[in-house]
């Protein structure tokens, strides 16, 4: 009986697709798959697909990289923005340059809402409408500041989502102008101070086990406007952010540790912290003993399933998101 393409697998062909000497090879074993109903995870159908796409796309095959990335989109409508944007990027290096921007603008409104959607402008930039994709992200920056300033009694659900996505889009921008070679504006200057990720929770593994402080996207851009001074002890991104303590955490588990764990911070938490013990917020001592004084009960074990829903709080299986991040 043929084997299952398990996500694993998937992964893995993905990985060798950019070096392969025989990428056709590599696709046809996932689109077979497919055709033969024999993926593992009925959900990975779609990804299977794409990754097939991809490579077919790095190896020049940019018509069959199309055909797969729009079956993708049929094999499952209800999540098909990221196959769209895929599609679109194909269509505008193909010539088709109408239907390649009436496809991604379709979507542009998700620049708005959804902290991932920036793979919209990097189909556009990897297309060479660089220019396009920079107006985009500036609009939709313009937009959601000025709903937050609107907004004054919005919900704390509503912030946290506003200032998730003002985080990835001044990210996303800022690294885009400085491919394009043009200088810092303020946006570009709010992106600088929103850099960065904790460093604090690698050492708290010094001693062993830990449940290590985890500081989610909304946070996260909270943390650096309200406390520049961290900027400095952080990594680049809140992506590296989740990657660093996903990795540090499976080398800790390598090491025999046991009750592995994440906790999120919050802003207002570590604050009321400083203020009740008379520290600064900003010194590490400190922040690993905000880390401690947390509720047990927050404590997010480590790690998930592999069809659970992720730590990081993406709301995606952890296979498909932070599980791979810990073999990079």
């Amino acid at each position: 009986m043929p084997e299952l393409l398990t996500t694993d697998r998937i992964d893995e062909i993905g990985a060798l697709g950019s070096t392969s000497p025989d990428p056709a090879s590599l696709a046809a074993e996932l689109v077979s798959a497919v055709d033969e109903g024999r993926v593992a995870d009925p959900d990975d159908t779609g990804y299977a697909l794409l990754v097939a796409a991809d490579i077919l796309e790095q190896a020049g095959d940019l018509a069959d990289a199309l055909a797969l990335a729009t079956r993708a989109i049929a094999e499952q409508p209800d999540e098909d923005a990221y196959a769209r944007s895929v599609r679109g990027g194909l269509l505008l290096r193909l010539g088709r340059e109408d239907e390649g921007l009436a496809e991604l603008t379709d979507l542009r409104p998700l620049l708005e809402t959804n902290p991932d959607a920036t793979y919209l402008v990097d189909e556009l930039a990897e297309s060479g409408h660089a220019e396009t994709a920079l107006e985009w992200l500036t609009a939709a920056l313009d937009a959601i500041l000025e709903r937050t300033r609107t907004q004054q009694h919005a919900s704390e659900d509503a912030q946290d989502e506003a200032a998730a996505m003002i985080y990835g889009l001044t990210q996303r921008r800022h690294d885009l102008r400085e491919e394009m070679g043009l200088p810092h504006d303020e946006y570009d200057n709010l992106a600088d101070r929103l850099r960065a990720a904790s460093n604090h929770a690698l050492d708290a593994l010094d001693d062993g086990p830990a449940t290590l402080l985890f500081w989610p996207p909304a946070e996260f851009t909270a943390l650096l406007l309200r406390w520049p001074a961290l900027i400095d002890t952080y990594p680049t991104t809140w992506d590296e952010h989740r990657a660093q303590i996903e990795r540090a955490l499976a080398e800790a588990a390598n090491l025999g540790g046991a009750d592995l764990g994440v906790v999120a911070g919050t802003v207002a938490g570590l604050a009321a912290f400083a203020e009740r013990a008379g520290g600064d917020p900003t010194d590490e001592e400190t922040l690993d003993e905000y880390a401690d004084s947390l509720d047990e009960a927050g404590v997010t074990a480590w790690p998930p399933g592999r069809n659970d829903t992720c730590w990081c709080g993406s709301g995606s299986k952890y296979k498909k998101c932070c599980l791979p991040r810990s073999r990079a």
